[in-house]
Order: structure tokens, then sequence, then C-alpha cells
């Protein structure tokens, strides 16, 4: 319907001269771009490797980006209208506009959706892959090498008898635990059942795990971080306990 309506709404002044227009307002051209974006990511062809980033990753860092770009200058730019014209005076406008005074900021925080930071596959523990946030894990059990990747972006491989993960240290615990690897039976969530105020201001602070690469045989690398990540979801949580049994397994 909206469709039908930015149709016959270009009718009336021409359609070529709306496309020039259109060409001539760097904001179309950007729309263009997101449009482009809506229509092609959802249908692109993902790799087996990269299932959940068929983009490249400057790309989708661009129209990240730009769409945080548009939606702000959208919403700044709606709110005052609202504020000074009224709800009357905003039906009118959005009619008048097509439904874009509404439909612009939506298609921006889809595009924002999209491309929003997350690893390259699921979680799938046969297979030996985890995600956590935006990292990615894959554990090769035959060369007994994990590699590690930020969005699309490769960190490293490293020997995951080298690699670790390390818990959060809960609240008001010594300094000497802080130092500790939370036991693969015990996860640091099921330590603070007792408590349900501690365990609330826990999660409150969205307690990040991290991983650890200590390597005698490389110098300058003992008690690396690789990376450390927020366990945002139970999903997360999960996959960081899998893959803590994982490595204490290879």
């Amino acid at each position: 319907m909206l469709a039908a309506r930015w149709v016959f709404a270009m009718s009336h002044t021409g359609y070529l001269s709306s496309l020039r227009a259109m060409t001539l307002s760097p904001w179309a051209c950007l729309n263009l771009v997101l449009f482009f974006l809506l229509i092609v990511l959802p249908g692109a062809k993902a790799r087996m490797d990269r299932p959940l980033h068929p983009l490249p990753q400057w790309l989708r860092q661009a129209l990240r980006f730009l769409a945080l770009l548009t939606f702000g200058f959208a919403v700044f730019s709606l709110v005052p209208f609202v504020w000074t014209a009224g709800w009357r005076g905003f039906v009118d406008a959005l009619a008048a506009t097509n439904g874009w005074l509404v439909v612009g900021p939506a298609l921006y925080a889809v595009v924002m959706w999209i491309c929003r930071p997350r690893a390259l596959w699921r979680t799938n523990i046969a297979a030996r892959r985890f995600a956590i946030g935006r990292y990615a894990i894959s554990l090769d059990p035959v060369t007994r090498t994990a590699m590690v990747w930020a969005e699309s972006r490769k960190l490293g491989q490293y020997d995951a008898r080298e690699l670790s993960v390390k818990w959060p240290t809960p609240p008001g615990a010594g300094a000497s635990s802080a130092t500790m690897l939370t036991p693969v039976t015990q996860p640091a969530a099921s330590t603070l059942q007792s408590n349900g105020a501690t365990r609330r201001s826990w999660f409150a602070r969205r307690p990040k795990v991290e991983l650890m690469w200590d390597s005698p045989a490389a110098a300058g690398h003992n008690r690396t971080t690789v990376f450390r990540a927020p366990l945002a979801t139970e999903g997360d949580r999960s996959a960081a306990r899998a893959l803590d049994a994982t490595l204490h397994q290879v």
C-alpha cells in the first residue's frame, strides 16, 4: 500500500523529475542504499563457514553507521515537529508524506538490527562451534587448534591446550580469588543462588567472561586476553560453560 501511494505521488510530478530530484538529494541516495540492503541482505547467499555474515565486515559497519546517523536525524526532526504541531498536525503530515515520517525511522532501526554485532554462527556443541556475544570460537579436535573470530574478522588461531575460560569474580570476593578460574561444574552463576540480592546486582552489571591464552613458548604472550565478552543472555552463559568444558577435555 505504501509503494502504491509513493508511485501515485510520483506520477503527479513525473517519474523522471522525481528520480532526478532524488539523485540530487544525499539523503535520498542514502535511503536507496538502505533499501538495497533490506532487499539484498536477507536473501544473500551465506557461506558455510560464516552463515550469519553474508556481507563483508566493512560494509556491515558502514551501513550500521549510516543507519544510526539517519535514525538519529529522523528522530531529531520528528520529535520537535510532533511537539510543536501536535498530534493532529502530525497525522496530517503523515498522510501528506505517504507515511514516511514513521516508516523512515522504522526502516533505519531495522537496518541497525540486521547489521548488529553478532558471531559468525550459532552455538553448536556437537560441531565444537561456540558463540559468545559477537565472538565465535571453532575447535578442531584432530589438530587441537582453536580459531577465534570477532564478527567476521579473524583474531587468530591458537593451541586449544593453551586456552582457558576466566569467569567473572563475584562481588565481595577477595583479591586472591580474582585470578582463579571458576570450575567447570560450578560456574559463576550457580555460586550466587544463595543470595538473591547479590545475584540481581551481579547480572545487572552484565558480567564479562574472558578467553585467556597462556603460551609458555611465546615470549610476551603469557596470560593474554584473547577477548572479553559480556554474558548478556542465557545462551551466552551456556556457550561459555560448554566452551570451558570442551577446553578441559582437549
